[in-house]
């Protein structure tokens, strides 16, 4: 049976996150009410308008159990807006948040959509070829705690892609490629989630 990989489905490229996984050959579940958190093995945010997904995660009652599903080790990956909804710190702003991640970012690093722009990146575990990384209204990941690894930077040397134990973070969007890697790497996480669990459960029977 494949894996029930939940996606923010509040606002922001939901759908693209949603095609991503279907063509891995795992299930996605757009998740919109907190009581479809039960059952998921692993949650995608989306990137979008991080103001508005702020504001929706606290309207709808997410914060609470999504903080506690992401302690108890539940991957998740965040993309763009959804990587400023896990920092633990946001320069210049306050919107509600989970805060979970030990990272400080910046939102709108690079300007307005019209400054939208593509890089090639390269990210160590993907070997050498390129990542062809996609920046719309962007954060810029400013700097991280000891337990955070940085997976990628652009050529200036700014990170945008880190992860942290199950939590997995880009500021650029690997949904609107048709390069599936970043999607793989997360669902790989998801498998060792996985099996851990069935581990836990088996030791206790």
């Amino acid at each position: 049976m494949s894996s029930k990989i939940g996606v923010l489905a509040l606002q922001g490229s939901f759908l693209e996150h949603i095609t991503a996984i279907k063509k891995l050959g795992a299930q996605p579940i757009p998740i919109k009410l907190p009581g479809q958190l039960n059952g998921i093995s692993g949650l995608i945010i989306p990137g979008g308008e991080s103001t508005t997904i702020g504001k929706l995660i606290k309207d709808y009652g997410f914060i609470t159990p999504l903080k506690n599903k992401i302690k108890m080790g539940l991957p998740v990956y965040g993309t763009c807006a959804g990587l400023i909804v896990l920092a633990k710190n946001i320069d210049n702003h306050i919107l509600p948040t989970l805060g979970v991640m030990g990272i400080s970012v910046r939102r709108n690093a690079f300007g307005r959509q019209l400054d939208s722009f593509e890089e090639d990146i390269y990210i160590e575990k993907f070997g050498d070829a390129p990542f062809r990384a996609i920046f719309i209204r962007a954060p810029i990941i400013q700097s991280v705690e000891p337990n955070v690894e940085v997976l990628a930077r652009l050529k200036d040397g700014r990170i945008v892609a880190a992860e942290e134990k199950n939590i997995l973070v880009t500021a650029f969007h690997p949904e609107l490629t048709d390069d599936l890697r970043v999607h793989r790497y997360f669902l790989d996480k998801v498998k060792i989630w996985v099996q851990i669990q069935k581990i836990n459960v088996s030791c206790i029977l």
